[in-house]
């Protein structure tokens, strides 16, 4: 028997044998804080699966829109509150675009 057909008999008994198989991590939720014309945290990293909850604690509507698109909120009224689910890796700037000078940065990876 070769290497090769030597690891995958072993692995199929450890199987058989009823060790468990690896566990991924679960998906996470992160929230981004919309207060003091802020997202608070300004730049958050996260894992692709996981969801990112913009909540609004602000007195003035706002929205997050990413540079290059890939997310955009609707205007989120006081206390309102919007999800997005990170599907590819990269870094993604975003801001809002009703008060400018609010800017932010999700990382996917």
């Amino acid at each position: 028997m070769g290497t090769r057909a030597r690891t995958i008999a072993i692995g199929c008994l450890l199987l058989l044998a009823g060790y468990p198989a690896p566990v991924l991590a679960a998906p996470t939720t992160h929230t981004v804080v919309i207060a003091d014309m802020k997202f608070t945290p300004q730049s958050l990293t996260v894992k692709p699966g996981d969801t990112v909850v913009w909540v609004n604690k602000d007195f003035f509507p706002h929205n997050a829109k990413a540079a290059d698109r890939t997310f955009e909120s609707p205007d989120l009224a006081t206390s309102k509150s919007w999800r997005y689910v990170a599907a590819k890796p990269g870094t993604f700037s975003y801001v809002c675009t009703l008060h400018p000078t609010m800017k932010g940065t999700l990382v996917v990876k």
